[in-house]
């Protein structure tokens, strides 16, 4: 497996244990519909979190919630309205990132609650 993927992967255990920590309950991860791909999604009390996960090994191009793009946004709000749908939920649902640098052997995680909202 390409190291960035292994670092991805990695990425997402790392925010599922700090979720889990903080009292979310995760619900789904990779949920797929269409061209998205939800990294996690969980809840916390009556908010539905969705929650995209960015890893970097550094920040010397930028933070890692810089890398979510408008076109990407798109998709995981139709992903999200589908899930919603799917499973009947009456929640409010809330869009986060959680962003992770590698800084030599440790990480650094950073929870942005409502990073992006939907239109």
């Amino acid at each position: 497996m390409a190291q960035h993927n292994e670092l991805g992967k990695k990425g997402e255990q790392l925010a599922v244990d700090f979720l889990l920590k903080n009292s979310y309950e995760i619900l789904e991860r990779n949920y797929r519909f269409d061209k998205a791909e939800v990294d996690i999604i969980a809840q916390k009390d009556d908010i539905l979190a969705i929650i995209e996960v960015k890893t970097r090994s550094s920040i010397d191009f930028g933070n890692p919630q810089d890398f979510v793009k408008p076109k990407q946004i798109k998709n995981l709000v139709k992903a999200v309205d589908e899930y919603i749908t799917e499973n009947d939920l009456d929640v409010e649902a809330r869009f986060d990132i959680v962003a992770i640098v590698k800084e030599n052997s440790k990480f650094q995680i950073e929870h942005l609650e409502n990073a992006f909202y939907h239109f």
